[in-house]
């Protein structure tokens, strides 16, 4: 089961779009809701952007966006700078020749191969990245063969590279290209790779003056249940659309874990242990979470519409 809020995010658009339609005399300006389809796999936003959505629309001053979090509920975090890294995935196959086992050298073993790559993998981010910048590179997925004395013929393999610095990914990228295809030829494999890029998500980089503004205007509202975001190495496709039409942006995190629940844990010392995005235990509490992600989207609306006097 795959749990990340996002009927919530929904029910609370909805919800925002309402209020502030019923409150038009307010405010002036124009108000666009976007329901963007697709997240999960990093495509959404992309195949919105290259679908020409901002030759359909108004193309807005500011972008926002909120996402519900495992935090706990009523409280909202926001920070400017990286917020998100960036998310780059392969899924990668490796060639060998199969065979039986009790006669590898008849062979050639796509596993060792593979799993040379996953180490040398490593070396990327210990021996070529700077030490004071941050990178995640993770083999999450390595699939070869179904019986117990067969060498296969290929191996499936899928990598996550997780970065906040632009330069840093520009070096990672190709590097990733470069160990792949060198084990290979190093093990003498009979073709090379097949390797495909199958997300490509910039970082989410918060502008320093739309965070400013949000974060007078959620004090002002929320008071010490505003809190300073810690950066993360989870991704969105939210920056997609900024970076299309270099539009400033903010995404900000609201919790949703219980406060009991939340008080508890934190007495018992055990806060990473409640169930977080992704998890099948992931459940936020509907009240106060859909109330705080209702006002907070509609005072970040507010705060950057005009007023009617």
């Amino acid at each position: 089961m795959h749990a990340c809020g996002h009927d919530f995010h929904v029910a609370i658009l909805m919800g925002v779009a309402k209020l502030l339609h019923s409150a038009r005399e307010h405010w002036s300006g124009t108000l666009e809701c976007l329901f963007q389809p697709a997240e999960e796999d990093g495509a959404g936003a992309q195949r919105m952007v290259d679908d020409g959505f901002f030759d359909r629309v108004p193309v807005p001053d500011i972008l926002l966006g909120q996402h519900v979090t495992s935090s706990e509920a009523g409280t909202i975090q926001i920070r400017a700078g990286p917020t998100q890294s960036s998310c780059d995935c392969w899924d990668v196959r490796i060639f060998g020749v199969g065979g039986h086992g009790a006669e590898p050298h008849l062979c050639k073993d796509p596993v060792i191969t593979a799993c040379a790559i996953v180490l040398r993998l490593q070396t990327l981010i210990s021996r070529e990245v700077p030490p004071g910048e941050v990178a995640v590179l993770t083999c999450a997925y390595l699939h070869a063969g179904r019986a117990i004395n067969i060498i296969p013929d290929y191996v499936d393999m899928k990598l996550d590279l997780r970065t906040y610095q632009p330069e840093v990914r520009k070096m990672l990228v190709p590097a990733v290209n470069r160990v792949i295809h060198a084990e290979c030829d190093a093990s003498g494999l009979p073709r090379g790779p097949s390797i495909d890029h199958t997300d490509d998500i910039p970082a989410v980089v918060n502008d320093v003056g739309v965070v400013e503004t949000l974060q007078k205007a959620f004090y002002e509202r929320f008071g010490d249940k505003v809190q300073q975001m810690d950066p993360a190495l989870t991704s969105d496709d939210f920056s997609i659309l900024g970076a299309a039409r270099s539009i400033p942006y903010c995404y900000w995190k609201f919790g949703g874990t219980d406060v009991a629940k939340w008080e508890k844990a934190k007495d018992e010392g055990k806060l990473g242990e409640i169930p977080s995005n992704h998890s099948p235990y992931f459940g936020p509490v509907i009240e106060p979470t859909l109330r705080t992600g209702l006002l907070a989207m509609s005072l970040a609306a507010l705060a950057h519409l005009g007023r009617r006097i």
